[in-house]
């Protein structure tokens, strides 16, 4: 699959609902989790695509685009009970092929709407009933060892939303990992969050078992970020480069990893310029497209549409380039984002 079909499918999505698809929630959602020529891609469900999904082919306009599709199916996890009562799939859920996801908390402090991050829906799926407000530490356990023991999950993911403490939401992180960790301690686990006022949490976090770690800053341009983050914008660069360089002496280089969105308005080439320098001190840039969905205030206020393809596929393109010339791999991390690859065209591009 050349990069620029995988260019468009992230942009115009499918028409088609895989078995294995998400709506609401924190990240990139409204999506249908396939394998493309091999690879986990994680495409929107777009009734008005003109890619159509059909179990094992795309079409485009009812001609095959010569890609080998496959359907994930639906885990067999999610038929289970937690033994408080609560389906595992509102606790965890499979993304890609092998991937375990949660939210171990489903609110944000910054979830006002003068504060909210425009692309995000973190608390749609709590307000929908898909999802508990707090995942318990035994809770997750449970969840990830039947994950693993039955359909066979490799690694995890374990984001927040943001707290009003110092730790911004790490130190329950650390408890859900230790849990995890204690249950299943073959499982890679990646942690997400902003940048802890005190970064000695980030060895706490390390500690207690986590293998690899994303702080997401999503733009470098501080012009972008008081636009479509206000809330996360009061946390300053420095501060996220401060926390990066601590996770990289914690981590390890390639262990920590920050999302890039292309099409909030930052300019491509700064953009580039940015991820080569995360790259550089070790910091994967993880590209993605931005993605409108219903739920956001991108969509339902601001209208906001998906990016140029050219921009998109320029932006990938180049860092994936910095990124082989520095050798460091998404497949290299040991779980996360970066890892799985189903939201970025970076793996096509060969990096």
């Amino acid at each position: 699959m050349t990069v620029s079909t995988r260019v468009d499918l992230a942009l115009l999505g499918i028409r088609g609902t895989p078995p294995v698809h998400r709506t609401g929630g924190a990240g990139p959602t409204d999506d249908g989790h396939v394998l493309i020529d091999g690879l986990p891609a994680a495409i929107p469900r777009n009734p008005d695509s003109p890619f159509v999904f059909d179990g094992d082919r795309v079409l485009y306009d009812g001609a095959d685009v010569g890609v080998e599709v496959r359907g994930i199916g639906r885990p067999r996890f999610y038929d289970l009970t937690t033994a408080d009562g609560v389906g595992y799939e509102k606790i965890a859920r499979l993304h890609g092929r092998d991937v375990l996801a949660t939210t171990v908390v489903q609110t944000c402090v910054r979830y006002g709407e003068d504060q909210r991050c425009r692309f995000c829906s973190i608390e749609e799926s709590l307000r929908a009933g898909s999802t508990v407000a707090v995942k318990k530490p035994d809770q997750l356990a449970e969840v990830a060892r039947a994950a693993v023991d039955l359909d066979g999950v490799r690694q995890m993911v374990m984001t927040t939303g943001t707290s009003n403490g110092r730790d911004r939401g790490a130190r329950h992180l650390a408890r859900c990992v230790r849990a995890v960790k204690a249950a299943v301690p073959e499982l890679p686990i990646q942690v997400q969050c902003e940048p802890p006022a005190d970064l000695s949490v980030i060895q706490e976090l390390r500690d207690a078992g986590a293998d690899a770690i994303g702080i997401h800053v999503e733009s470098l341009d501080d012009g972008v970020r008081r636009r479509w983050m206000p809330g996360k914008a009061t946390v300053s660069l420095d501060e996220y480069r401060s926390a990066w360089a601590e996770a990289v002496r914690v981590f390890g280089r390639n262990q920590v990893s920050t999302y890039l969105l292309v099409g909030l308005g930052e300019d491509a080439d700064e953009m580039i310029t940015g991820a080569r320098e995360l790259a550089d001190m070790g910091v994967y840039p993880f590209i993605v497209p931005f993605r409108p969905h219903a739920g956001t205030l991108a969509v339902d206020v601001d209208r906001a549409s998906a990016p140029d393809a050219a921009v998109v596929e320029k932006v990938t393109r180049e860092v994936a380039s910095h990124l082989r010339l520095v050798g460091m791999a998404g497949t290299e991390q040991r779980a996360g984002c970066a890892a799985c690859g189903a939201c970025s065209m970076l793996q096509t591009a060969g990096a």
